[in-house]
């Protein structure tokens, strides 16, 4: 029995991986808590029938402690991740690390050092690895159906509720407190991106983007600062009763009050981030960001990380020298064109149509592959992860320097960049 112990009961740490842990599987439990938030213990606590002597207010409790279980999940916010993770490392701890790995650069490349002079094991959550849909794209890619890969168009589709919620309202909506929306939201898409290319590095990134919509100056004639007082609440696209009130008891409603009622909810939303108007919020992260990638393969990339979309999605073509790959993994469809063996006019592709595997879980199946092999890590049946601090590096550079792109107007050369951390 693996024994683990949870550092941040959010909605990853708590309502995902220990969740994951307390329904799936026998072969681990979770033994410890540490979180400020008494409710949050409290459910944890109740959950997985914590002892009281392994129960914390803060990490620093937690790991001021002699190890006494067998690994921790590091699921606290992004400016908190890397105090936690040097200290459980220094105990010895297996980590399941949250992404991003630290909204600081140095940090980052600390946590790769780190991790190798303490020889711990450490796996960073890029759960789209783990997913059948991406794991079928790396498979066709390999198996040269569409000949050399030239070019790659990526969309990460955020869905307008799904940014208003966590980008406009939510944790994440002020890069100055967290981090930029391309390194929160989208290290996990330049990390595929290269896992695709079979761990291409990028040479060169340019980034565009602005916040565009949710501003002061677009708010509705007379609207109110909170939802619950404003006279659109019923007719805005953004209102709390579209997004919140029929998801009790699931996501983003989990994040949103914590207790799953009515009254709860109407109780939160009067004093809370989230029953904020979205034209009148603290954020600063951009709504749009188009990045153009070259990697050292010769492969070129264009990224479009979007609010503005109606499904949550990730939509991909994967233009090869002789054959052509679409996908959308929200609707589990590849299709693959083979040129020169269709019966078109012009010879048009042959066309094949897959769907991948489902496995039951967020992010398509990639929270149960994660949490699946973590377990195995720490049971030491598994040598190596694919997402360890120093695999998981190159992504988060990338997105580092997509931002300084896209704020300086500049081209970033990527060893120019690499080299004023080193």
């Amino acid at each position: 029995m693996i024994k683990i112990g949870v550092i941040g009961a959010g909605n990853r740490g708590k309502d995902v991986y220990a969740k994951y842990i307390l329904n799936h599987t026998n072969d681990a439990k979770v033994v410890a808590i540490a979180e400020p938030n008494s409710l949050k213990r409290k459910e944890m606590i109740d959950e997985h029938k914590i002892n009281p002597n392994f129960v914390f207010d803060d990490w620093k409790s937690f790991l001021s402690k002699d190890k006494f279980c067998d690994a921790v999940i590091i699921a606290t916010g992004d400016d908190m991740h890397f105090e936690p993770i040097k200290l459980a490392m220094e105990k010895g701890y297996n980590i399941l690390l949250e992404k991003p790995m630290s909204n600081k650069v140095n940090e980052c490349i600390e946590i790769v050092k780190m991790a190798e002079y303490y020889g711990v094991k450490v796996m960073v959550c890029h759960v789209l690895r783990y997913t059948p849909f991406f794991t079928k794209l790396k498979e066709l890619i390999d198996s040269g159906i569409i000949g050399d890969v030239v070019d790659i168009q990526h969309n990460e589709n955020i869905g307008n509720y799904h940014f208003a919620h966590s980008f406009v309202r939510g944790n994440w909506r002020n890069s100055n407190e967290t981090s930029p929306l391309i390194l929160q939201k989208s290290c996990h898409d330049l990390d595929i991106l290269s896992w695709l290319l079979n761990g291409s590095s990028c040479t060169k990134i340019a980034s565009f983007g602005s916040l565009n919509y949710f501003k002061e100056k677009n708010a509705p004639k007379g609207s109110a600062d909170r939802c619950l007082d404003c006279k659109y609440l019923d007719s805005c696209i953004y209102s709390p009763k579209k997004i919140y009130y029929n998801n009790l008891g699931a996501w983003p409603t989990l994040v949103a009050t914590e207790i799953q009622t009515k009254e709860a909810l109407d109780e939160a939303l009067k004093t809370n981030n989230y029953g904020r108007c979205v034209y009148k919020c603290d954020n600063n992260v951009v709504d749009n960001m188009v990045s153009i990638i070259e990697f050292d393969n010769g492969v070129h990339v264009t990224f479009n990380l979007c609010a503005f979309t109606d499904e949550v999605c990730r939509t991909i073509k994967i233009m090869g020298t002789k054959g052509e790959i679409r996908g959308n993994d929200l609707k589990n469809h590849i299709e693959v064109y083979e040129f020169g063996k269709g019966n078109g006019r012009f010879s048009n592709g042959k066309k094949i149509e897959i769907t991948p595997e489902v496995i039951m879980g967020g992010h398509g199946g990639g929270d149960t592959g994660l949490m699946q092999d973590f377990i195995k890590l720490c049971e030491g049946k598994l040598e190596d992860t694919k997402t360890n601090p120093k695999i998981s590096l190159e992504s988060h550079i990338m997105a580092f320097a997509a931002e300084e792109s896209r704020v300086t107007g500049k081209i970033i050369d990527m060893k120019e960049f690499i080299k004023r951390f080193e």
